[in-house]
């Protein structure tokens, strides 16, 4: 039997509410029985974009899920990710940059960066053996939280492809990249998390996984079929699933079966259903990053004067501009003052800022308090509507979010 669950969910209240009644109700079984069990959420933070440009998890959901387990007695939480190797490269913190530890450390629960885990061997294409997080493969049950967003390369970026973020370090994630499809399908063969929650609160279209554009979706997928879930979210971007590398392989592979596709075809996604943009790439990305000739281009990005090249201020910006690079790694950090409240610009009944907090802090009431749990998300500050928030401090890499989707964030999150 096939078990997929869609959640309707916009404001913290409302995620908190249906994955508590989801997984109590439908999931219950999954858990494990001993209350000091290894249990591991796996994220997608790819980048320090947050959650509200359709890049990141939303901390919101991971909160949560972290809230539901604390609840029903289970000690060992950690939440990990191997952060795209790029920002590993560079030396950057993705993990405190999205401030995950600090909602890691507001619930007490352990955080995990997997590009410095101790490894276990997987089987690759043509031989190629690649490491994987032992927290990954020893944890009594494994959580995938894919963000659901569009993805150049592969088409879509949901379940399968999230696993990526299990190999440790660039050494193992660029082996991938020798036949993506074929080696995502590989991680999800060794690696078999036990349920996967999928983020489309806010969705990404258009040139994911970085630089789409943000959609207020407004749902969370819960399953225990990875190629099921992702059917289900082309079928939700009503985008052809034979567009999706990884979807398209399994099904010439028998991973992906007629029944499936018949469950997912039938599946009611009435008010959830939108057209995503495709991820569309400029001339030379397209021609570069084409499948015919990624192996050449692997083979000089691999190279120690390209990986020189490319750590550099000014190559690096470059490869950014001419879009074969879809992140721009700046390295300043952004130094945090606190928020400014301006009251007399707050429209009467809004709750903006107070749907959009990840540990449900009374807002705007509590912001000035101090000591008011705030973990610095700037999720309030990024949705308020009037700018009624004014962030006081050194915006840093910030900077780059503002430029690209300050005018989006605050339209797509009414």
């Amino acid at each position: 039997m096939f078990r997929l669950d869609v959640i309707r969910a916009k404001t913290t209240g409302e995620i908190r509410t249906g994955i508590k009644e989801t997984l109590s109700r439908k999931y219950a079984d999954l858990l494990p029985i001993d209350r000091k069990a290894a249990i591991l959420l796996k994220p997608n933070l790819n980048s320090n974009m947050n959650a509200l440009t359709g890049n990141t998890t939303d901390l919101r959901l991971i909160a949560a899920v972290v809230e539901f387990l604390k609840d029903e007695g289970y000690s060992d939480i950690t939440i990990g990710e191997g952060t795209n190797s790029g920002f590993y490269r560079n030396d950057i913190n993705v993990i405190s940059r999205l401030k995950v530890d600090k909602l890691a450390a507001y619930f007490g629960v352990a955080i995990k960066d997997l590009n410095y885990s101790d490894t276990f061997p997987i089987g690759f294409e043509d031989g190629v053996k690649a490491g994987v997080a032992r927290e990954c493969g020893d944890a009594a049950m494994f959580i995938n939280m894919p963000k659901m967003k569009t993805h150049f390369e592969n088409g879509m970026s949901v379940c399968l492809k999230n696993l990526m973020g299990c190999l440790v370090g660039q050494e193992n994630k660029k082996k991938v990249h020798e036949s993506l499809a074929r080696n995502i399908l590989n991680i999800n063969r060794a690696l078999k998390p036990q349920l996967h929650i999928v983020d489309g609160l806010i969705s990404m279209e258009g040139l994911g996984p970085s630089r789409g554009t943000p959609v207020n979706t407004g749902f969370i997928m819960v399953g225990t079929d990875p190629y099921l879930l992702d059917l289900a979210c082309s079928k939700a971007a009503r985008f052809g699933y034979r567009n999706v590398r990884t979807l398209r392989l399994a099904e010439e592979l028998g991973l992906l079966t007629a029944e499936q596709k018949r469950f997912v075809d039938d599946l009611p996604l009435d008010g959830i259903a939108r057209t995503f943009k495709r991820p569309e790439a400029n001339p030379l990305a397209s021609f570069v990053h084409s499948p015919k000739r990624q192996k050449y281009f692997l083979a000089v990005r691999n190279t120690r004067f390209f990986a020189y090249l490319a750590s550099t201020r000014v190559f690096g910006h470059l490869l950014f501009l001419t879009g074969l690079r879809q992140d721009n790694f700046i390295p300043s950090e952004m130094e945090f003052e606190g928020l400014d409240l301006h009251a007399e610009k707050c429209p009467a009944g809004c709750t903006r800022c107070k749907d959009y907090c990840p540990v449900s802090l009374d807002l705007p009431a509590r912001l000035e308090h101090p000591d008011n749990g705030c973990i610095e998300c700037l999720y309030c500050y990024l949705v308020c509507p009037v700018r009624a928030i004014e962030f006081r401090g050194t915006p840093g890499f910030l900077s780059e979010q503002l430029r690209q989707y300050d005018a989006i964030t605050r339209k797509t999150t009414e």
